[in-house]
């Protein structure tokens, strides 16, 4: 399968010459990100969580403490809403109403499960740690019987979302070109400084090589769709 169908609440009604449903756009925008937006309704009231992921295939993971009451909800079939957003630039037009942001977001859908077998609950929890620092797991001291009765794991399988772009200049009204006022793209990239040891860091220990040159992987689509948000 090389894209997701749409379903009703994945069609794009609005800036729909933005949207993909290819796997390789959502994968590659999920893969460039380091947080992502859980929502979900849990007795009644509703919860939107901040926190890491990890993919693995068509898989998404995420961890919580196991006595989180409002996670268990979702181990019991509530639907969830998962999304991820980068802002890549803020766009000023020559109106109010054509500002803008050049922005990669993906939202996906469905219902979450609890990562019950131990072989797949460790390889979920290595796919959140390594998607956020490539190559850390190796150095770290896995998980003891303790840590792992109070991490609880769950997954979310990608087959309904979509992804959604913008990119390039403002688009302004014709009659708007002529105004005497800056238009244009405020980029906003993300920039990793330099590692700060830490004070209780033993002496003689370098800093990894994936530390020192930490970057985020992932595949940016790469479409030119303008317009308001």
């Amino acid at each position: 399968m090389s894209q997701l169908e749409p379903t009703p609440r994945t069609t794009l009604k609005r800036g729909k010459d933005r949207g993909s449903y290819e796997l390789d756009d959502i994968h590659g925008i999920l893969d460039a990100g380091l947080a992502c937006h859980l929502a979900f309704i849990a007795n009644g009231s509703p919860h939107i969580i901040p926190t890491a992921y990890g993919r693995i295939g068509s898989t998404l993971y995420v961890h919580g403490a196991a006595a989180n009451r409002a996670l268990r909800a979702l181990c019991n079939g509530e639907p969830a809403c998962l999304s991820v957003t980068h802002i890549d630039g803020l766009v000023l037009a020559r109106s109010a109403f054509h500002h803008s942001m050049n922005y990669r977001s993906v939202v996906l859908y469905g219902p979450m499960r609890e990562v019950t077998d131990d072989e797949e609950w460790l390889a979920g929890l290595h796919a959140i740690i390594e998607h956020m620092v490539p190559g850390r797991w190796d150095d770290v001291r896995g998980p003891n019987a303790a840590e792992t009765k109070r991490t609880m794991v769950l997954a979310l399988e990608i087959d309904e979302g979509s992804a959604k772009v913008r990119s390039g200049p403002p688009v302004d009204d014709e009659e708007d070109y002529e105004i005497g006022c800056w238009a244009g793209v405020i980029p906003t990239p993300i920039h990793f400084a330099a590692p700060i040891d830490d004070p209780r860091l033993a002496p003689g220990i370098e800093v990894p090589s994936y530390v020192r040159n930490y970057r985020r992987a992932g595949r940016t689509p790469s479409r030119t769709n303008g317009g308001s948000t």
